[in-house]
């Protein structure tokens, strides 16, 4: 268990061995105690996680800052589950570890936590009350210049191909759907290609709790692709951080999954994974396909 959770605040999760939440980075005292205090929260598989990953909450955090009462005050990174069992999955270890060098050494303000990765398949609005119970009831939120405590709000951020699978009848359940929609909200960042607006009217009744940014320069890197590139033997610098391409080279990674593809094979499946690419934001959408609640 969370070692600061105490006993008049009883966790309802699981908690991996050892575990800690990560707290290093998140901002204890609002600046402006007119705003809400804001968490973004964005769950993948990170499979690398690559500079669109890290990029989307760079672009979230400059449309909250020009367009909302938010402030915000952490990040997060949550890689799924080995349980997710999805294709091109590393086990979690690595992913964490990956994603952790990706944090702490190109950004001064995103951090990385465990939970999700470490036990069983979590759904994703699990994932969510989960850092609503380790924020707002095990610490109180955050406080207000003054000394008052704030609560914290917890929104999911995410590329577009997830409110695409959101909008596909039968994939997500209504009651999560309402629970992440409706209680938390999503950031979409809108991905390279990607028509949005009959997903949007799709979930037209949480239309108030979805914000979507479209990006000024458009990036389609997406960690299908950086694998595909490692299984062919071709350089991933200036795709992914720097310290994940290190990481990846000292242990070997990627190297060996599957056969090697040709160019233009290689090419063809990249434009296939595209659409349904789930390495953003997307970590609940399989399991709930096949039924899980």
């Amino acid at each position: 268990m969370d070692p600061d959770a105490s006993s008049d605040n009883p966790s309802p999760f699981t908690y991996p061995p050892t575990y800690e939440f990560p707290t290093h980075r998140l901002t204890h005292t609002l600046r402006n105690p007119d705003k809400q205090p804001l968490v973004l929260v964005a769950c993948g598989s990170f499979s690398p996680v690559t500079y669109l990953h890290l990029r989307m909450f760079e672009m979230a955090k400059d449309y909250v800052r020009q367009n909302t009462d938010f402030e915000i005050v952490g990040g997060y990174l949550s890689p799924v589950s080995d349980q997710y069992k999805k294709p091109g999955l590393l086990n979690a270890t690595h992913r964490v570890n990956m994603c952790t060098a990706a944090a702490e050494q190109t950004s001064t303000w995103l951090m990385v936590d465990p939970w999700e990765a470490f036990q069983s398949y979590q759904r994703t609005a699990v994932v969510l009350d989960h850092f609503d119970f380790e924020i707002n009831t095990v610490r109180g939120g955050v406080r207000t210049p003054d000394g008052a405590q704030r609560p914290v709000r917890v929104m999911l951020l995410a590329g577009s191909d997830l409110i695409a699978t959101m909008s596909e009848p039968g994939v997500w359940s209504e009651r999560d759907l309402d629970h992440i929609l409706g209680r938390y909200g999503v950031i979409i960042i809108e991905r390279a290609g990607a028509d949005m607006d009959q997903a949007i009217d799709t979930l037209s009744r949480w239309r108030h709790n979805i914000h979507l940014i479209h990006q000024l320069i458009q990036n389609d890197v997406s960690s299908t692709k950086v694998r595909l590139f490692l299984r062919r033997g071709l350089s991933v610098r200036y795709l992914i951080p720097a310290p994940v391409v290190d990481y990846i080279e000292q242990y070997g990674l990627y190297a060996d999954e599957g056969p090697t593809a040709s160019a233009s094979s290689g090419a063809i499946a990249a434009e296939k994974e595209k659409g349904k690419d789930r390495d953003t934001g997307g970590s609940g959408a399989a399991a709930e396909r096949s039924g899980s609640s």
